[in-house]
């Protein structure tokens, strides 16, 4: 099943559940969105529970808040990452702090779906990593699914979660096909995987990315080098424990994501790992990042994005100390 129809499966299955769930956003309903995550949904259950709505995040989310204090699970697409920052106070000074401004008393349990990162060529605004700065808002949880499989269940636990979740979607995997076990989910929403085994340098990374460390890691085992891919998932809380076991059996850890470098969410899995790992490690953790400049024009976002040369290259680093 490709990536953007496990989504929808999930989001029907969960609307399926119960009456509260609703979705709003601009083109979702008739269209079934700019990339058809809602295709057919409007049809299904209609067009108060699958909503259109203007041009306005800040309203978009504002609406949400307002339904979800009545008792509603209200599920939000921003259409672009780049999108979402008109919402961007809505999300993190009212959104982010309602249950603790209530002492517990009101919960908030919003789903914000953002599509996000690169590899689309398309313009700034449009394939762009906002994520450091939610999993920097206390009181968001943030999570990315990098399968079919994922994305089927992530989003229907995002949904029964009652806090306020951020669900990043790398765009560049929604035509991406997997297989999907309906009948049971595999982890927890905030629980991070081990994708392949290794045991000379540990490879972590979120989203689309994943997929470029596994290419690497091919590439890595061709040269008679062994590389261990783990899937984050969840990236506000994370799940450090498959990381600092797999640490412990390597020595060595890169970090690779689509987003600039200074103060990311790299920068602080890296500095945790060296704090909590140090006695096992051989190496420094290195990271491998976009360049910390405005997303490039279509033609240069190859060179922008990391790849696996850029990854093997820091491989080749980390088993040089």
């Amino acid at each position: 099943m490709p990536f953007s129809r496990a989504i929808n499966a999930g989001l029907r299955r969960a609307m399926s559940e119960s009456d509260r769930v609703l979705l709003m956003g601009e083109d979702i309903g008739r269209l079934g969105g700019v990339f058809r995550v809602t295709e057919g949904l409007q049809a299904e259950f209609g067009d108060r529970r699958v909503l259109d709505t203007p041009l306005a995040e800040s309203g978009i989310v504002g609406t949400a808040i307002g339904l979800a204090m009545v008792g509603f699970r209200p599920v939000i697409e921003i259409q672009f990452d780049g999108f979402v920052f008109p919402a961007f106070d809505q999300i993190t000074t009212q959104l982010a702090k309602f249950t603790n401004r209530h002492e517990g008393a009101l919960s908030m349990p919003i789903v914000i779906r953002i599509p996000y990162g690169g590899h689309i060529g398309a313009v700034e605004h449009h394939q762009e990593s906002p994520e450091a700065y939610f999993t920097h808002t206390a009181g968001l949880r943030v999570v990315s699914p990098s399968t079919p499989n994922d994305g089927y269940w992530m989003i229907q636990d995002a949904i029964a979660s009652n806090d306020p979740v951020i669900f990043l979607e790398p765009k560049a995997k929604y035509w991406m096909k997997g297989d999907v076990d309906a009948a049971s989910r595999a982890l927890p929403l905030h629980a991070s995987r081990l994708v392949r085994r290794g045991t000379d340098v540990t490879l972590v990374g979120h989203g689309a990315m994943v997929t470029t460390l596994l290419q690497a890691a091919a590439l890595a085992e061709s040269e008679g080098t062994s590389c261990e891919v783990i899937d984050l998932r969840s990236l506000s809380p994370v799940d450090y424990g498959p990381i600092l076991d797999s640490v412990h059996r390597t020595g060595r850890m890169v970090y690779a994501q689509e987003a600039p470098g200074f103060t990311s969410l790299g920068s602080e899995i890296s500095a945790t790992v060296m704090e909590k790992a140090f006695f096992a490690l051989e190496a420094p953790v290195l990271r491998v990042s976009g360049f910390d400049t405005p997303f490039p024009p279509a033609k240069l976002e190859g060179a922008y994005l990391p790849d696996a040369d850029r990854i093997l290259e820091a491989v080749d680093r980390a088993l040089a100390y």
